[in-house]
C-alpha cells in the first residue's frame, strides 16, 4: 500500500493522478475497472506489487479500455538473502506476475506496454531487511523518466481530442503529398478542423484599430531583429516602414480570427489572382503565423495540415516544433540544412530571429516580411506525419544535432543539422519511408516520448 502511495506522490509532480488502491480480487477488480471508467482517466498504470493472480487484473481491462501500461518495479537493488522471510522475499517479487499479467492481456487482445526497474524510494521502509533507498540509481532514474513521458505522451493525445485546427484557403497546388481527407485526420486524431475563407479575415482586417496595429508593431520590434539590405540577395531588403505596419495589422486580425474561432493550431495558403487585395493581405501571414506558433498556436504553411499536427504535438510536449524542409546538403560538413520561408517557432531559437522584406516568396504570390531564423544548437528531433497508401497516418522520427553551421541570408528559416548516418545514407532511410516534404523540428532527443505518443494514438511509428 505504501509502495502505492509513493507512486502516486511521485506522478502527481507531473499528472493529476486517480489512485484506485489495492485490487487483489476479481470482484475488486470489476470495481476498479467501473471507477476508472468514471474517473475518464487517459492511462493506467498497473503496478505489480507483490505476486497475484492475473485473473485479479484482467478484469479491470477489460472494463476500462484506457491504455495499460504495467510498472515491475521492484523495491531494492538486492534482498538481504541471509536474514529474508518469505514475506519479504513477496516484498521483492513484483517480477513474478508480471509476465502472467502480460499472457492474459495478450490473450485477451489487450496491448500493454510494462516499465522494468527499481522503485525509487528515497528512504527505507521501518520493517525492511534490507536498503530500499534506491533514488539515485540509473535504473530508477530510467524508470521514472519513462513514467514521465507516458504522462506527456497521454496529455498530448488528451489535448488533441480537443483541438480545433483552423483551414485557411488551401492546400497548395500540385504538392500531392500533402493531400489528406479532413475526416480521416478527424477520426484518427480527435482533432476538429474548421474551414476558414480569406474573406473571414479580410473582415477581421476592417476591424484592427490603429492602437491595435501599434501594439502588435511594438510587439514585433520587442521579438524580432530587423535586418538591412541581405548582402547576397537582390530580392531581400530591409523591411520597408509600410511593410512592417502592414505584417503587424495583418498581425492583430490573425490574433482576432484564432480568437474568434477558439483555434489551437492553423494551416494557410493563398494562391492569388495578380491584383487581387487578398494577394496583399497573404503577403503579411508569416509574421504574425510565427508570433502566433510561439504563443502556443503552430501555424504551417502551404496548407501542409498533416505538418501542422506534427507541430501541435510537439509543442503541446514543451519541445517547439519548427515547420521545416530539406534546403540543401553540405557535403563538406555532412550535415543537412533544413528550414523554410516561415513561420518559425521562436522560443527554440538560438537568437532574435531576423525580418527581411521579400522582393517575392519562393513559390508564392506576392511580396512581404519574412522570418530568417536558425534553430540553437544541441541536440533536435524531427517528426514527419505523412499518409500511407491505405489512409493512416504515419510517423517518422529522427535524431540529429543542430549545428552552428553556416547559413544564407535570404530570409528563410535555416538550421544545418547532422544525423548519425552521412546525409545520403539518412535520406536513403528517409525517403524510403515515403514522408512528407515538410516535417516539425524539436528541440532535444524525443524519439522515445514520440514513439509513446504513436503508441497511444494508435499510428504506426518508425524511427530512423
Amino acid at each position: 500500500m505504501a509502495y502505492g502511495q509513493f507512486i502516486e506522490k511521485e506522478m502527481s509532480q507531473f499528472a493529476d493522478v486517480k489512485n484506485y488502491g489495492l485490487v487483489d480480487t476479481e470482484v475488486e477488480a470489476r470495481k476498479a475497472g467501473e471507477w476508472l471508467n468514471s474517473e475518464n482517466v487517459d492511462l493506467v498504470f498497473c503496478h505489480c506489487a507483490t505476486y497475484s493472480t492475473s485473473a485479479t487484473v484482467l478484469p479491470v481491462h477489460q472494463i476500462c479500455k484506457a491504455p495499460v501500461v504495467v510498472l515491475n518495479l521492484q523495491p531494492a537493488a538486492r534482498i538481504n538473502y541471509e536474514k529474508s522471510t518469505t514475506g519479504e522475499w513477496l516484498a521483492h517479487c513484483s517480477a513474478c506476475v508480471a509476465p502472467e499479467i502480460s499472457n492474459a492481456f495478450n490473450r485477451a487482445g489487450i496491448k500493454y506496454q510494462a516499465i522494468n526497474g527499481l522503485l525509487g524510494l528515497d528512504y527505507t521502509p521501518s520493517i525492511s531487511l534490507t536498503d530500499e533507498n534506491t533514488a539515485g540509481r540509473p535504473e530508477a532514474i530510467r524508470v521514472w523518466a519513462s513514467i514521465q513521458e507516458w504522462v506527456k505522451a497521454a496529455s498530448v493525445y488528451r489535448t488533441l481530442k480537443h483541438s480545433r485546427f483552423g483551414f485557411l484557403g488551401n492546400t497548395y497546388s500540385g504538392m500531392l503529398d500533402m493531400y489528406s481527407d479532413f475526416t480521416m485526420l478527424q477520426s484518427q486524431t480527435g482533432m476538429h478542423i474548421e474551414i476558414l475563407e480569406m474573406c473571414d479575415l479580410d473582415r477581421l482586417m476592417k476591424t484592427v484599430t490603429e492602437k491595435e496595429t501599434k501594439t502588435k508593431l511594438d510587439q514585433i520590434h520587442e521579438m524580432f531583429e530587423i535586418s538591412g539590405d541581405s548582402p547576397s540577395d537582390p530580392l531581400v531588403k530591409k523591411p520597408s516602414d509600410e511593410q512592417l505596419a502592414w505584417s503587424a495589422q495583418v498581425a492583430a486580425a490573425q490574433e482576432k480570427m484564432v480568437l474568434e474561432y477558439d483555434l489551437d493550431a492553423l494551416s494557410y495558403y493563398y494562391h492569388s489572382t495578380d491584383g487581387n487585395p487578398y494577394e496583399k493581405l497573404q503577403g503579411g501571414f508569416i509574421v504574425g503565423h510565427s508570433l502566433l506558433t510561439a504563443s502556443g498556436i503552430p501555424c504551417s504553411g502551404e496548407g501542409d495540415m498533416k505538418t501542422a499536427l506534427a507541430m501541435k504535438i510537439c509543442d503541446i510536449a514543451g519541445i517547439g516544433g519548427s515547420f521545416c524542409e530539406i534546403v540543401v546538403t553540405d557535403y563538406i560538413d555532412n550535415t543537412i540544412l533544413v528550414g523554410h520561408d516561415g513561420p518559425f517557432h521562436i522560443s527554440i531559437s538560438d537568437r532574435k530571429p531576423v525580418l527581411r522584406g521579400m522582393g517575392v516568396y519562393h513559390g508564392k504570390k506576392g511580396t512581404g516580411v519574412s522570418v530568417e531564423a536558425k534553430v540553437k544548437a544541441g541536440p533536435i528531433t524531427t517528426l514527419n506525419v505523412t499518409q500511407t497508401v491505405d489512409g493512416k497516418l504515419k510517423f517518422i522520427i529522427g535524431e540529429a544535432e543542430a549545428t552552428n553551421g553556416s547559413t544564407m541570408t535570404i530570409g528563410n528559416t535555416q538550421t544545418p543539422v547532422k544525423f548519425k548516418l552521412q546525409p545520403d545514407e539518412y535520406m536513403d532511410k528517409w525517403f524510403s519511408e515515403a514522408p512528407t516534404h515538410h516535417f516539425a523540428l524539436a528541440t532535444g532527443h524525443n524519439a522515445s516520448l514520440l514513439q509513446k505518443t504513436g503508441y497511444l494514438m494508435d499510428i504506426h511509428t518508425v524511427t530512423l
